[in-house]
């Protein structure tokens, strides 16, 4: 579950952020590694907001550094 959850996000976010898949870890930062400004942002997490039905309010989204603070906050959305 976890892994498929990980693979549809680096597939968002590789759309998204115009970067290969390849190179989204876990531990990649959305602005450092990846490039993402703050508006690349919003519409990343709008995407995952559609893609996996939840909804992440703006306080929680300005706090994810790393694509693993986004995954961590969609699985706990996803277990409620």
């Amino acid at each position: 579950m976890a892994d498929e959850l990980f693979e549809k996000m680096k597939k968002l976010i590789a759309d998204r952020l115009e970067v290969e898949e390849d190179k989204i870890t876990l531990d990649s930062s959305f602005r450092q590694d990846l490039g993402a400004d703050s508006l690349d942002t919003y519409e990343l997490i709008y995407a995952i907001e559609e893609e996996m039905g939840i909804t992440i309010p703006d306080e929680k989204a300005n706090e994810f550094e790393t694509v693993r603070d986004a995954l961590d906050f969609v699985k706990s959305e996803m277990n409620k």
